[in-house]
């Protein structure tokens, strides 16, 4: 290996333990109002809808998979939807109206005062996040926003908000991946210990 590979790979491992140091610091009450959150929703007979655009729809999938099947141990499913699954309803809805309503019209049609909306979005800024945000926050449900910049829309739109800031989305998408399996790990256990 020259050394020009080896630094840009220790560069990169360095950026993220220093995220992750971050994220120990100041993200641990954020990622416990997260948590309790969804949990409050889910005993309430809520059901968590998630969104995100790329990457973060990836993320929208798997942590609805987390919560569908199981985590680490064996329980009840809880109630969870990835938005960005249904090939249909997105490709109709982005032809009839824009892309910008993929979300918010399933949102409306979907998402009752006892949900949870979690939308991620690692600028904080995607338009078609914010209008399912603002239409869930009319629809009187919870918003849970992962985003990675700071004062961004998301975070003042949002009830909890985890901001993984960083320059490059997949540092960023990193962190949100460590957040959102401690949360996972925590709402399962709450459904554990009934």
């Amino acid at each position: 290996m020259d050394e020009k590979t080896k630094k840009r790979i220790t560069e990169t491992i360095e950026k993220h333990q220093k995220m992750v140091a971050e994220l120990q610091a100041d993200g641990i009450e954020t990622i416990t109002a997260a948590a309790d959150m969804i949990i409050e929703s889910l005993r309430q007979g809520g059901c968590v809808y998630i969104c995100g655009n790329g990457g973060s729809a990836a993320d929208a999938q798997h942590i609805a998979g987390e919560l569908v099947g199981r985590f680490l141990r064996e329980r009840k499913a809880l109630s969870a939807v990835a938005l960005s699954t249904d090939t249909s309803i997105i490709t109709s809805v982005a032809n009839d109206y824009s892309y910008e309503n993929i979300f918010e019209r399933q949102v409306e049609a979907l998402v009752s005062k006892n949900d949870v909306l979690w939308a991620i979005s690692t600028s904080g800024r995607s338009a078609n996040i914010i209008s399912a945000i603002k239409k869930a926050k009319e629809k009187n449900a919870s918003v849970l926003a992962f985003t990675g910049s700071k004062n961004c829309p998301m975070e003042n739109l949002a009830d909890v908000c985890f901001c993984a800031e960083a320059k490059l989305p997949f540092l960023t998408q990193q962190i949100h991946q460590i957040a959102y399996h401690i949360i996972c790990d925590l709402v399962e256990q709450s459904f554990c210990e009934q």
